[in-house]
């Protein structure tokens, strides 16, 4: 045993040491591993204050390289005033390596910045071969970034040249960005691809995107025919690592449809809407959507109008979010139902009488939780509805182990593997047509609508959805009712289309994160959208009325605008409704209007022979529709929830699953031309 007298001499000598590794230590956390040389093209592990205190310490020699290393960190921080400040006091000589990445960080820069365009003209000045491996990550993920999700071929071969950089969580997010960059292509850019001869992982991915569109629609095929291109294409980065939505595929089963719980308001102010709803539901069940297809009554004709019987006149409360479940639903007055002239539409294929057992439960007669455990108890393996948002949003709250296609959507959308939402809203309709609008090229809307919780509701969902379009602040004008506006045409005050600014809450910046290059968020909020009316005059009017309001508004626009403004008009399918007599035609040429597929002359066999069983009300008519889209989401729910890309032609709209599988429907657009209804081309 050593002397105490030598262990206290031996603790001593070791003091400085620990102190020397504690401090070595406190510092490997502020800096990089390893720190005895500079090296601009490796990775930069360090914080922007270590490598601003090694500028100040550092000789002329190796202060630039310090300097570009600190500025990639202020970057990295979201510190963007500092990083522009300390591009200001680089040197105006650098090395071919330095100005290298020089441009790398002006355009991480400018892509914080916003300015998207001037980061793609500084990324086509550097030379991709000279870049280190890190360096190159970096570049591909800038141009992924600058593209800002809008697919392209240049896009597409970004990612590609990035894939073999990369390894683990980044490379499989690689893989699936490619594939969601592929499946966003249009049809009009696919049918201009041209590609050269050495593109062969390229040509594979075209090649699977192919095959997925071609077996899109049967899960078992899209199964075999994924399997069938990997053995084709064995050295593409996506067979060896399918995207993770195509290897859902690979897993998939059909969902059992042999005990569907239907679940609607069979009492109260919604029984009228879900009975339509039922109906439909049921015949579509039952195979009896066959009625002969009769030639459509020319849209010119009236020989009917004094035959029909009274149109239901059961309208919610505008103000009941629960209530409103039709995006039309309104009174009506009987007349001809004139229907676009299109050719002539096969009527529905008939198909067989389902075996699957429904039972129908009452919502209105008990709590939503008690319906859904009855439900479970009566052996349901699927829940059709409920209808109500109140009801739907405590289902998506009940952590319920059954599918469930419910029949509306909660305030707040939530993402359970066993829910999906189908809803027939005024706000779905409103999105729609911001797309459709946007689509004609028109940049500068005013929104029609009336002054209500109604209109509050369509307005917000329009300004949001034209803003993620990419477009400006919408304008707003609001209207009281008929008798408001019936003042209006007696003084010939007329509408002159002034508008102000509809202001929504804009989405927060986001940081973009690419295969480890993370962009932050500017720390300032952006600047909101400018206002239309500080760049020019309104170029397209979407008007929320029904076919009385319509009839006032149209005539009182003209009042006040010059037919040579060439300001287009838009409505919502609120206006069309059976009523639209020849006037009417004539009085609204030029007006384009949404309406479902089924009402757009899509089957005028079916149209004609839903409208007798609801009496001519096209509300009715709608929701009957929904009945029948919502017997063949059910029948084909795993491939909405796990298939990519699902999609069906419905009688309510062209039917899409998102990612949150809440259905999207893109709906038929038809014009007033010469007293004639036809298909907007």
């Amino acid at each position: 045993m050593l002397p105490s007298k030598v262990v206290r001499h031996k603790a001593g000598r070791l003091v400085p040491v620990l102190l020397a590794g504690l401090i070595l230590a406190a510092c490997s956390g502020q800096g990089p591993q390893q720190t005895s040389s500079v090296n601009v093209q490796g990775p930069a592990t360090g914080r922007s204050d270590y490598y601003l205190q090694q500028v100040q310490q550092s000789s002329d020699d190796s202060k630039t390289d310090w300097q570009l290393l600190a500025i990639r960190a202020l970057l990295k921080e979201g510190k963007y005033p500092q990083a522009q400040n300390q591009l200001g006091q680089l040197p105006q000589q650098l090395s071919d390596v330095q100005q290298q990445e020089l441009l790398l960080l002006r355009a991480q820069l400018q892509i914080a910045q916003q300015d998207f365009n001037g980061a793609q003209q500084l990324l086509g000045q550097i030379k991709a071969a000279d870049l280190s491996q890190d360096q190159q990550v970096r570049y591909y993920s800038l141009q992924i970034a600058a593209a800002q999700n809008r697919p392209s071929l240049a896009l597409l071969r970004a990612y590609i040249a990035q894939e073999p950089l990369l390894k683990g969580a980044d490379h499989q997010s690689n893989i699936d960005a490619t594939w969601q960059a592929l499946t966003q292509l249009t049809q009009d850019q696919l049918n201009s691809v041209v590609i050269n001869a050495d593109e062969n992982t390229l040509q594979g991915w075209l090649d699977l995107l192919n095959t997925w569109h071609a077996n899109s629609q049967d899960a078992q095929m899209l199964k075999a025919a994924i399997s069938d291109w990997q053995t084709r294409y064995p050295q593409n980065p996506g067979a060896k690592t399918l995207p993770t939505q195509l290897s859902q595929v690979q897993n998939f089963t059909k969902a059992s449809t042999s005990t569907i719980a239907l679940l609607l308001p069979l009492n109260g102010q919604a029984q009228v809407f879900a009975s339509a709803i039922q109906k439909g539901f049921n015949d579509a069940k039952n195979g009896v959507l066959t009625a002969p297809a009769a030639p459509a009554a020319p849209a010119s004709s009236d020989a009917s109008a004094s035959t029909q019987q009274p149109a239901s006149t059961a309208t919610p409360a505008n103000g009941d979010a629960n209530a409103v479940v039709s995006p039309a639903a309104a009174a009506i007055t009987p007349s001809d139902s004139a229907q676009p002239q299109q050719p002539a539409a096969q009527p529905a294929v008939a198909q067989p009488a389902s075996s699957a057992q429904v039972k129908v439960y009452d919502t209105s007669s008990q709590p939503i939780a008690q319906v859904m455990q009855q439900a479970q108890q009566d052996g349901a393996t699927l829940v059709v509805g409920p209808l109500l948002k109140n009801n739907v949003e405590q289902v998506a709250n009940s952590q319920t182990p059954l599918n469930v296609l419910a029949l509306n959507e909660p305030e707040q959308i939530q993402n359970h593997p066993n829910i999906c939402y189908f809803a027939l809203s005024p706000e779905d309709e409103a999105r729609d047509a911001a797309h459709h609008i946007w689509d004609q090229g028109k940049r500068q809307p005013l929104l029609l609508m009336p002054r209500s919780s109604y209109g509050d509701r369509v307005g917000k969902a329009f300004a949001q959805e034209w803003q993620k379009l990419g477009g400006a602040t919408v304008l707003q004008q609001r209207f009281g009712g008929v008798g408001e506006l019936k003042q209006g045409i007696n003084s010939g005050a007329g509408i002159a289309l002034s508008g102000t600014p509809l202001t929504v809450q804009p989405d927060q910046p986001q940081g973009v994160a690419v295969a480890g290059l993370t962009i932050p968020a500017p720390q300032t909020s952006a600047p909101a959208p400018e206002s239309a009316s500080g760049s020019g005059s309104v170029d397209a009017v979407y008007i929320i009325a029904t076919q009385d309001e319509l009839q006032l508004i149209k005539p009182m626009i003209a009042m006040r605008t010059s037919s040579r403004n060439n300001i287009a008009l838009y409505a919502s399918s609120r206006s069309a409704q059976a009523g639209a007599g020849p006037d009417f035609r004539l009085e609204m040429d030029g007006l384009q209007f949404s309406d479902i597929p089924l009402l757009s002359g899509d089957n005028p066999g079916l149209m004609q022979q839903a409208a007798r069983s609801f009496n001519n009300d096209y509300s009715l008519v709608r929701l009957y529709a929904m009945g029948i889209d919502a017997w063949t989401l059910a029948n084909q729910f795993n491939q909405m929830r796990q298939v990519p890309g699902f999609a069906i032609d419905g009688n309510t709209g062209k039917l899409s699953a998102d990612t949150d599988c809440v259905i999207n429907r893109k709906l038929a657009w038809n014009q007033y031309r010469q007293g004639q209804i036809v298909p907007v081309q």
